[in-house]
């Protein structure tokens, strides 16, 4: 590598170090011909790159994993997990690799890692490779997700190899470079508690801690404070996902994180027309991942890390186990605190409000919402304008015209603050026909509706001219969604 890259880039390389039973060096597959699609210029700013490098044929080469610091040690991580409820005990990463850890410039530690970098000794028979519309739209809903305010891992860059991938049909392949506080999981816990390694699985938690959650050491029980840790921090996750209308799709054990990120965007969606049972992954033949089971998935993956950790927690099985439970039945109280604030403050309501008050409010509102199946945000957005006297819209999607009249008499009499929900209910989300249509057109090769997309949902609180295609919902010949992991 140049002298210039040298200076540029890099690469820390503590967990393939400290956790070679969970990592195996590897290197990314050769690009023959790579063409940067979209790169994060803020963010590569943020972990100390220089965007200009990075753009360079030198830095995409970076970027592919084809070109790394001498130093760096990439590797592809191993971990178990439920898949659908069903349990893998040797997952890992198939087409992926941790390239190494980055300080950024607020000194934060964040893992660079490659998706779509070509098989791995876990890829088991899958290609390893990636395609470029799933690896955009990775990027599209995270950089999303990352200015709706939500915790999530975020899109460096995406990278076309130059190479074709067969898919149902011959498709542009791509590479995702993905930046994380971390890429642990509830699945790499699974994978160190299934090897019988004591030692391996406190050293796991042990980093989690340092890394993740250092409050955890004040804790009597530094394992217990782990768990509890995460479990709050999962629950405070899982009802801003709901609040905003998202639907993860695929909350496998492996795709949950330690630090409370959101990852792996696969069949992921937003809700438009209201409906708690959605579902758009094309493989959630069952529903297991919809919209309204979210909160209780979650809860069934704490249970399994809670499971992987027990030994850790106490000695005594039946001691570790009752203290475990203990931990994960605060699941439920801080979602349901988390999302009730949350909906308190879509409807401008100060947060003190007698929860008698607030709680009919909240329940009726949704129940007219569902019953005109009213597209989720452009209604909590209008109801903005409603707060200031101006309720046609939000009139103009209900069926219960009555019930909604009365609603918003009772609704007024508590002087709902407009500006706080603007600043909380969203103009701009990435509409599902939206994004289908900037990843069709990517794959031609125009990335110009990618890069109008993420220019809208890059401020998606604030109302603007022009930008009127990227707030409406879907036309009614868009049809039913159907979403695809792409592997």
């Amino acid at each position: 590598m140049s002298d210039i890259a040298h200076s540029t880039i890099a690469f820390e390389s503590h967990f393939a170090r400290d956790f070679p039973e969970l990592a195996v060096p590897w290197r990314a597959e050769e690009a023959p011909d790579p063409q940067l699609l979209a790169l994060n210029g803020p963010l590569a700013v943020e972990l100390g790159f220089d965007p200009d490098f990075l753009r360079s044929p030198e830095g995409v080469r970076l970027l592919l994993g084809n070109e790394v610091p001498e130093d760096a040690t990439p590797v592809a991580q191993g971990y178990s997990g439920h898949q659908f409820g069903f349990y893998s005990p040797r997952l890992g990463d198939g087409r992926a690799l941790l390239l190494g850890e980055v300080e950024g410039t607020d000194g934060k530690l964040r893992d660079i890692h490659l998706k779509g970098s070509g098989r791995t000794p876990f890829a088991r028979n899958g290609d390893g490779r990636a395609v470029i519309g799933p690896m955009l739209r990775e990027f599209i809903v995270s950089e999303s997700m990352h200015a709706l305010g939500i915790p999530t891992t975020r899109s460096l860059a995406v990278v076309a190899t130059g190479r074709p991938v067969q898919r149902e049909t011959v498709l542009p392949g791509a590479v995702l470079t993905r930046v994380a506080s971390s890429h642990l999981r509830v699945g790499s816990f699974q994978y160190a508690r299934a090897s019988d390694d004591l030692d391996l699985l406190r050293r796991l938690a042990d980093h989690a801690i340092e890394r993740h959650h250092p409050s955890s050491v004040g804790d009597a029980d530094r394992y217990l404070g782990l768990l509890k840790d995460v479990v709050s921090v999962q629950a405070k996750l899982v009802a801003q996902w709901m609040l905003v209308g998202f639907v993860h799709g695929v909350m496998n054990t492996d795709n949950m994180t330690i630090s409370g990120e959101t990852i792996d965007y696969g069949p992921c969606a937003f809700i438009e027309g209201f409906d708690p049972g959605a579902v758009y992954s094309s493989i959630d033949e069952m529903g297991r991942y919809a919209y309204r089971n979210q909160p209780l998935v979650a809860e069934w993956n704490l249970a399994r890390f809670a499971e992987s950790i027990a030994p850790l927690i106490h000695q005594d099985e039946e001691k570790a186990v009752a203290m475990a439970v203990e931990a994960l039945n605060g699941f439920r109280t801080q979602y349901s605190a988390a999302w009730f604030s949350g909906m308190k403050a879509k409807l401008g309501l100060p947060e003190d409000i007698d929860d008698g008050v607030a709680s009919p409010l909240v329940d009726d509102l949704l129940e007219l919402v569902q019953e005109a199946r009213a597209d989720y945000t452009s209604f909590f957005r209008s109801l903005g304008r409603a707060a200031r006297g101006e309720g046609e819209q939000a009139r103009g999607v209900i069926l219960d015209l009555p019930a909604f009249d009365a609603w918003l008499v009772r609704w007024r009499e508590l002087a709902p603050d407009a500006d706080a929900m603007d600043a909380v209910n969203p103009v701009y989300i990435p509409r599902n026909h939206l994004v289908e249509e900037a990843l069709a057109a990517a794959t031609e090769g125009d990335i110009g509706p990618t890069e109008g997309l993420l220019e809208a949902l890059a401020s998606p609180f604030k109302e603007r001219r022009g930008m009127e295609k990227y707030a409406a919902p879907a036309p009614d010949s868009f049809g039913p969604y159907r979403t695809f992991c792409g592997t």
